[in-house]
């Protein structure tokens, strides 16, 4: 039996964790066919089958599931001793990934991106801004961003930027020809423009005033999917918008926007980079987040510039 090289077997892991060749692909920075191949080729040197195909999915087979379970934690311990070396040589290096709303991505490139990459050059930040709740691990992201309240309970988390605002805003041009809402109940008079989350379901406006929690569906018959485009719209005069505080807050300081129900939107914890516990920290996620705390001690520049 040929014996299979390194980058057969990382090949291997990738596909077999992310249970998808393009997936493992889009992380491994290869083609979907070069992976195929890499795996077919794997399969003939060590002459046994390793994965389950159909067109809508891929999993390991028995024999590829055993192989899994001897070579993950192996790989792990690889890419431990390779960053220990990283870190001997005094600079991070390699690739991080960061999975991250895009709030969270706003604010990170505000300023904590320009000084990492400029303090650690050697280290490849993909920051990709999807929107989509994903699985970090299974994705192949080192780290995620998302608000406090949405990161799962196995994950660290790390608050940064300070607390965060939802509000609901309208131009003064909507607002003449109707009554201002004083209570979350009267939106149902009103146009909303309502939003759809990544999921592809319709968000709903939370409230909450001394105690009392409100959650409606709101009204309105154009739903958009970007936090710009709602303050866009409701700049327009097409309707009553609810979207993060920073986005509006150039329209408001304008008067092209004004803000209604405000002491039903109190601040909410904000944003947080979370990662696995369970899985060593590499170098350049370690220097990333000891940046972000060291900025966050230092009063880190307002979120959203």
């Amino acid at each position: 039996m040929t014996r299979p090289s390194l980058n057969d077997l990382a090949a291997f892991v990738a596909v077999a964790n992310h249970r998808s060749f393009r997936r493992a692909a889009d992380v491994m920075g290869v083609s979907r066919s070069a992976l195929s191949h890499a795996i077919i080729a794997l399969e003939a040197k060590l002459g046994v089958r390793l994965f389950n195909r159909t067109t809508r999915s891929v999993s390991p087979t028995q024999a590829g599931a055993r192989l899994l379970a001897r070579l993950d934690p192996v790989l792990q311990d690889l890419d431990q001793a390779l960053d220990t070396l990283s870190e001997e040589r005094g600079a991070p290096s390699g690739p991080l990934r960061i999975n991250a709303n895009k709030s969270g991505a706003r604010l990170l490139l505000a300023d904590v991106v320009p000084r990492f990459l400029d303090l650690y050059p050697d280290v490849e930040l993909d920051l990709v801004s999807e929107g989509r709740l994903v699985d970090i691990v299974e994705q192949g992201f080192d780290a995620g961003v998302r608000l406090l309240e949405a990161v799962p309970r196995d994950m660290v988390a790390v608050k940064f930027g300070g607390e965060v605002r939802f509000i609901t805003v309208a131009a003064p041009s909507y607002l003449a020809a109707r009554a201002t809402p004083k209570a979350p109940d009267d939106l149902q008079a009103h146009r909303c423009i309502r939003q759809r989350l990544p999921s592809g379901k319709r968000y709903r406006w939370e409230f909450a005033k001394r105690g009392a929690e409100v959650a409606i569906d709101a009204p309105g018959t154009l739903t958009l999917d970007d936090n710009d485009l709602l303050v866009q719209a409701a700049v327009a005069g097409r309707g009553v918008a609810y979207v993060p505080e920073p986005f509006a807050k150039p329209f408001l300081e304008s008067g092209e926007l004004v803000t209604v129900l405000d002491d039903w939107c109190p601040p909410t914890p904000g944003l947080a980079l979370y990662y696995p516990s369970s899985r060593h920290l590499p170098s350049p996620l370690r220097a990333f987040i000891d940046l972000l705390k060291q900025l966050e001690r230092g009063a880190m520049t307002p979120p959203f510039r």
